[in-house]
This record gives C-alpha cells, sequence and structure tokens, in this order.
C-alpha cells in the first residue's frame, strides 16, 4: 500500500525582508502566531526594492528567463556564511518591500513591473508590497478599528520622514511588542487590510466579518489592481492608502487558519 502521506512536500518557505528589525519582527510575529507548519528563514536584504530593480531589471524584462533571483541574492551577499541560505532549494520565495514611493528611484513603471513579475510564491517568487512600509501593520489605534479603511498617508509626510512617528503615536498601546499578541487580534488584523485591499482592487466596500462568511471575497484582492490604485492617488492627490498586504500570505498559506 502507498503511503500517500509521504508524497507530501513540506514547504521550505525563504522570506526575504527590506529591513532587519521591523520586517523579521512582523514575520517572525504571524509566523509563530499562527504555527505555520514548514521550515522557512527571513533573511533580511537590508536595502530597498529599487536596488533589488537595479540589479534584476536594469536590462528590461529581456533575460528575465535565465536569471535566477537566489543567485542575484547570493552574488550580491558578502557573508560567506549566509551565502549558502542561498543555494538550498525553497517551495515558496515571499518578497516583503516597502513601496516608498519619496525614495529618489521610485519610478511607477518599474515598480509595476516588478509587481507583474513576482506573482508566483512557488516560482520567480510573489512579491507583496507595504503601502507606505511595514509600519502600516501596527498603523490600528484599536483592534478592530473603524478608522483604518479610510487611513492614509500623504506624499509629503513621507518626504518629511514623519510616517513612522506618526505610527508610534497612534498604534494601539504604544508598544509594537505588546501589539496583535493573539491570533484572535491578527485574524481582525488581516481581515480589515483584506476589506481595504477588495476596495481598493474593486472599488467595492465590503465589512470585515463579510469575509469570514464569504471567503470567496479573497479571490478579489489583485495585488496589480491595487498598485495601479495607489499610484494614481499618489500621482493625482499626493496621497496612499494605509496598506499591510505581507499579511495576506497567511490566507493563501491556508485560509482555514484565519476563517476556522
Amino acid at each position: 500500500m502507498v503511503n500517500l502521506m509521504s508524497k507530501v512536500v513540506k514547504k521550505n518557505i525563504l522570506v526575504l525582508v527590506e529591513g532587519a528589525k521591523t520586517d523579521v519582527k512582523v514575520m517572525e510575529k504571524l509566523f509563530n502566531i499562527y504555527e505555520i507548519d514548514a521550515k522557512y528563514k527571513i533573511v533580511s536584504y537590508c536595502t530597498n526594492i529599487y536596488t533589488l530593480y537595479q540589479e534584476m531589471f536594469r536590462d528590461g524584462i529581456d533575460g528575465l528567463e535565465d536569471m535566477d533571483i537566489l543567485q542575484v541574492l547570493k552574488a550580491r551577499e558578502k557573508n560567506i556564511e549566509k551565502k549558502k541560505i542561498f543555494d538550498k532549494r525553497y517551495t515558496d520565495i515571499l518578497l516583503i518591500f516597502d513601496l516608498d514611493p519619496q525614495d529618489p528611484q521610485f519610478v511607477p513603471e518599474n515598480i509595476k513591473l516588478m509587481q507583474d513579475y513576482f506573482c508566483e510564491s512557488s516560482d520567480m517568487g510573489k512579491l507583496y508590497l507595504n503601502y507606505p512600509m511595514i509600519e502600516a501593520f501596527y498603523h490600528l489605534s484599536s483592534i478592530p478599528d473603524d478608522e483604518y479603511f479610510s487611513r492614509k498617508v500623504k506624499l509629503k509626510e513621507l518626504q518629511d520622514k514623519k510616517y513612522k512617528f506618526r505610527v508610534q503615536q497612534e498604534s494601539m498601546g504604544n508598544d509594537y511588542r505588546k501589539f496583535a499578541a493573539s491570533k484572535d487580534l491578527c485574524n481582525i488584523i488581516i481581515l480589515q487590510n483584506l476589506t481595504k485591499a477588495i476596495f481598493l482592487a474593486t472599488g467595492k466596500s465590503i465589512k470585515w466579518k463579510d469575509i469570514v462568511v464569504n471567503a470567496n471575497l479573497i479571490e478579489l484582492v489583485d495585488s496589480n489592481f491595487i498598485l495601479e490604485k495607489q499610484l494614481f492617488h499618489l500621482k493625482n492627490d499626493k496621497f496612499i492608502y494605509v496598506l499591510c498586504t505581507c499579511v495576506f500570505y497567511i490566507i493563501e498559506y491556508n485560509p482555514n487558519l484565519l476563517l476556522s
């Protein structure tokens, strides 16, 4: 008799994050709270998405078929031991980066190209853009937060480097270490970000509790449409909506972790 369980390949996940502190802590919190049953490695890229663009897309999309992001990462890593991380095989590659529209290297067409290319975690990798940055995870004054749906950040605020301070002042409890310490609280954070993402992608306004009743609503989340809408507001209104998308991997990994 064939042991079907022996054929199940356990996931081995590489999580590439932008920074060495907040990004790592957020992803570790999510993986720990939801008890992700997979091997995973969180690696800090230690620079922003626009550097990654230069390293992978400086010649456009030509030649990308022969390019392996793991080898690109290995080539830029100076630590011999860390280089070995990129020699391993991974079932999924997650790219957790900030939009950072205030960055001098920000070019809308470049970021759209990257969002379109990095669309599958089990292939070339999947890009999760946080708007404007990873601190969006903490930008709730309560859980749930009725104001989160309409929460925005002005471009001027980002240019003046005031957004992180604002989050620290407005975040529930003003202490990231104690923020959303339970699965129930994290569930609500994910659901509130999903409802906001659905609105940006489709224009439909729903309540976060609607997703619990109808999980099919999650399929309305489209990263490319979200980016287009955010870039539209950035160009015309000089703001973007605060949105944390890296939390969506939890429901993509296993919807039952959130909806059961």
